[in-house]
């Protein structure tokens, strides 16, 4: 068996310190965490189709104000839903990190 050396106690407590933030960021900006209620899923449901159904339409025949609306409207509805969409976002530099202690460990 081997041996973990000082340097692999080292590489793997920094990548951990390095790693750390990215899994801590639960809400970010200061706002709360948002749980996916069935509410909410109706919610982004309607908004989906909303969108669908703009990007569907025949805009040939609408005046400069209303396609404006329009695409203020859909630049709105995807900050929401981009707003509401909670994940864990690895950059690649963490990726590096895990995979090069990885490969020095075992």
């Amino acid at each position: 068996m081997k041996t973990i050396t000082k340097f692999q106690v080292l590489l793997l407590v920094l990548s951990i310190a390095t790693t750390a933030p990215v899994f801590a960021n639960n809400g970010a900006n200061g706002k709360a965490p948002i749980t996916n209620t069935a509410e909410e899923k109706a919610k982004v449901e309607v908004m989906v189709k909303r969108i669908k159904e703009i990007r569907d339409m025949d805009k040939s025949d609408l005046s400069r104000v209303e396609r404006k609306a329009l695409r203020k409207e859909v630049r709105d509805i995807k900050a929401t839903l981009k707003a509401s969409n909670n994940g864990v976002y690895l950059s690649v530099g963490a990726i590096l990190i895990i995979i090069l202690l990885l490969i020095l460990i075992l």
